[in-house]
């Protein structure tokens, strides 16, 4: 293989392997996340702390990097700036973290999958998604939709018989007394749906502002300064008569925290918004089904989680309905050979038309030589 060819294959791979990354990335957090809740972090504090070391790390990168090529900051972005700053840093991770408080890590990973139906909803709907009822792939992106939300009420409405993992050693007797109102709350699924519902929201309208704003780092930079100030807020009026809720130190509510606000805050809005800018909404959102899986893997390991069947049979439709909006996407994507194709009758209507303009000019050419003959012979013979 030549190295130019090398280069080009890395090149297409690359958004790929960005998106897998950022869901390494988000099972980590539902892991370290979940760790430091039960620990009694509050997670209203935690927003603030997150997208404060989120702005603390990536302004600096901001102001230096893009000082050249940063575009004006108009009254108009910076009204889409103070909403994303509201809809995904506020009023999703404030929801999220509350719904998962009363489930678990994997729930919470298995019920955010709903988050690209949602986007690819929301995409149709401002036209940044191309959906045309006739087509197969449409169809397929259409019933996934539908699919993946069935998968997503399956799991919070069902649990099934309780897998008996061997490393997950947890009290069956206290599980199953406190499962349907500890666990698997219906209050906590509500909660994690509503935030995802804020969180696509968040996704389109980043979309939007890159649009007017194409300054991935100055962008992620406002949004977490306006995450912080709005969740601060936020925060003083939950935790009002509770200044013990503010205190951190070395433990895991620190880790919470720096990881939340470096990697998936600061990295994620910025790695998310450049793949955004060339493969769209949807296909960021597509992959989170990886989440989950890892998620479920090392939440049975490191938290001892209990497994339910029925999450298991809910997880496998979302799996199965996102990836037919993921295929059908991956159809409104042009081919190389479809392009190649494209260009070839291009050129060859190009230079049809060339033939006929040439035809034309020498048709012109002979009957203009034609009259002027005949015009000499008129004159010789008077």
């Amino acid at each position: 293989m030549s190295r130019k060819s090398l280069a080009k294959r890395l090149k297409l791979a690359r958004p790929f392997l960005a998106v897998i990354v950022l869901q390494f990335g988000f099972a980590g957090l539902n892991i370290i996340l979940k760790f430091a809740l039960n620990q009694g972090m509050s997670q209203h504090v935690l927003v603030v702390y997150r997208h404060a070391v989120a702005t603390a790390v990536i302004a600096p990168f901001a102001l230096v990097l893009e000082r050249k090529t940063r575009p004006k900051l108009t009254s108009s972005v910076f009204t889409k700036i103070v909403f994303l700053g509201l809809l995904e840093p506020v009023i999703d991770q404030n929801l999220f973290y509350t719904g998962m408080k009363s489930t678990t890590a994997t729930f919470a990973a298995a019920m955010s999958n709903v988050l690209p139906a949602f986007v690819f909803i929301m995409a149709w709907i401002v036209r940044l998604e191309k959906v045309n009822i006739g087509r197969i792939h449409s169809q397929a992106k259409i019933l996934g939709t539908i699919v993946t939300v069935g998968g997503a009420m399956f799991m919070t409405l069902f649990n099934g018989p309780v897998l008996n993992l061997p490393w997950a050693k947890q009290d069956n007797h206290i599980d199953s007394t406190k499962g349907a109102h500890n666990q698997v709350s219906i209050k906590g699924a509500l909660m994690i749906g509503a935030g995802c519902v804020s969180w696509s929201s968040f996704i389109i309208l980043q979309a939007i502002t890159l649009k007017a704003y194409p300054a991935e780092l100055s962008l992620t930079a406002l949004i977490c300064l306006m995450g912080m100030v709005q969740g601060s807020a936020v925060a003083l009026a939950l935790e009002w008569g509770n200044p013990a809720a503010w205190s951190i130190h070395f433990d895991s509510k620190l880790l919470a925290a720096l990881y939340s606000g470096v990697i998936c805050s600061g990295l994620t809005y910025y790695i998310q918004g450049i793949v955004m800018q060339d493969k769209g909404p949807v296909f960021v959102t597509a992959f989170n089904p990886l989440n989950m899986v890892i998620v479920a893997i090392m939440s049975s390991f490191i938290l001892s989680e209990t497994m339910y069947l029925g999450r298991v049979i809910g997880a496998a439709v979302i799996v199965a309905g996102l990836y037919m909006v993921l295929w059908g996407k991956s159809k409104d994507e042009p081919t190389s050979e479809s392009i190649g194709k494209r260009v070839l009758a291009s050129e060859n209507e190009h230079m049809t038309e060339m033939n006929e303009n040439i035809s034309t000019s020498k048709r012109d050419l002979l009957v203009v030589a034609v009259d002027g003959a005949r015009g000499r012979n008129t004159e010789e013979s008077v």
